[in-house]
């Protein structure tokens, strides 16, 4: 994937517990700054695309990594 600035896990979390970390962690990231965030709960995969859209953030994309997946979203950046 691509190189991030900070790391979100939320892994073991349920909805809506990963997008409201997120968005708390996003904040004193720089404008186009990339977050990671690693998460297991099956809403994810729509919980945090939609979030970025509403949001105005960019969703880089997704991967699966084993039991989780791993998300990155730009700060600010469609």
């Amino acid at each position: 994937m691509t190189d991030f600035d900070a790391t979100l896990d939320a892994i073991g979390l349920l909805c809506p517990l990963p997008v409201l970390k997120a968005r708390k962690r996003l904040e004193p990231l720089p404008d186009g700054g990339v977050l990671r965030i690693l998460a297991d709960d099956p809403a994810a995969i729509i919980d945090v695309p939609h979030f970025c859209a509403e949001a105005g953030h960019g969703f880089i994309g997704m991967e699966e990594d084993g039991a989780h997946q791993v998300y990155l979203i730009r700060k600010g950046a469609r």
